[in-house]
């Protein structure tokens, strides 16, 4: 069984720039990591690999120093990884980054399940999982949060929902996205460190994916963030303030009389 991870690296939380004037986010000089939620998807698909043997493949798009995220991949437990890279491919939204993707899954071929992350914690869309289903024509599964069992023609999840877990039978190759309740991570061990270190991390660029340019990058994508503001917070305040008894009575009566004067009361 091939299983592939699509991934990505995604800066640290409290090191989020953006730059107002193109809408996209500043990657240059911010310290990156694997996107949290992609190390859900790596975990199941190794316990997949472990119990029913076959590969598992992590592949990212970004710039090349992506590469440093799958090599912390392959210390997990993924058997190789491939990165797409290229200058073209910068600004995607994410129908464009799910274009591309699933041209490197084709190039990879001869897969049964494609595991994502819920969503990546900088555009927080959810929407890349489904948008590589859509390309590659294959059936999704969308917050699993159990996978239950698995054979050569389907398996079957647990979906979560609002009001508890939708359980599906899912025909193979699909493409499942999975939520913190799926698997604990593991570290990366001594030995996986050591096997990334020697592992050749190929780069894949249009001419190897063989790619449409009307549809790669910022130029290639249908949305555009087109205003990135601050919101200013502008509070007024009014405080009531007793040093003795007869303050408290003031400070009661005024406070009264504010939120009165708010319809708070």
């Amino acid at each position: 069984m091939r299983i592939i991870v699509p991934m990505k690296q995604v800066p640290e939380t409290n090191a989020v720039r953006m730059d107002e004037t193109t809408g996209t986010m500043i990657r240059e000089g911010v310290e990156a990591i694997i996107n949290p939620l992609d190390l859900y998807a790596i975990e199941l698909a190794i316990r997949l690999r472990e119990a029913r043997g076959g590969e598992v493949v992590a592949v990212s798009m970004g710039p090349p120093k992506t590469i440093s995220a799958l090599k912390e991949a392959i210390a997990m437990g993924c058997d190789s990884a491939a990165l797409i890279s290229d200058r073209s491919f910068a600004g995607a939204d994410t129908w464009a980054t799910s274009y591309v993707i699933s041209a490197a899954i084709r190039r990879i071929g001869d897969y049964q399940l494609i595991i994502c992350g819920e969503r990546a914690t900088d555009g927080d869309t959810g929407q890349v999982g489904p948008g590589i289903a859509a390309w590659l024509d294959l059936p999704v599964a969308s917050y699993i949060g159990k996978l239950e069992s698995i054979d050569e023609k389907s398996c079957r999840v647990h979906r979560l929902v609002e009001d508890g877990y939708e359980i599906l039978d899912v025909a193979l190759p699909a493409v499942l996205t999975v939520v913190k309740e799926v698997a604990d991570p593991r570290l990366p061990t001594l030995r996986g460190k050591q096997k990334a270190k020697k592992t050749d991390v190929p780069t894949w660029g249009p001419r190897e994916l063989d790619v449409k340019p009307e549809y790669l990058g910022l130029e290639g994508s249908p949305t555009r963030v087109v205003k990135i503001f601050k919101p200013k917070v502008a509070r007024q305040c009014q405080k009531f303030t007793a040093t003795d008894e007869a303050g408290v009575k003031q400070a009661v009566e005024g406070l009264v009389k504010f939120l009165a004067g708010k319809d708070l009361i």
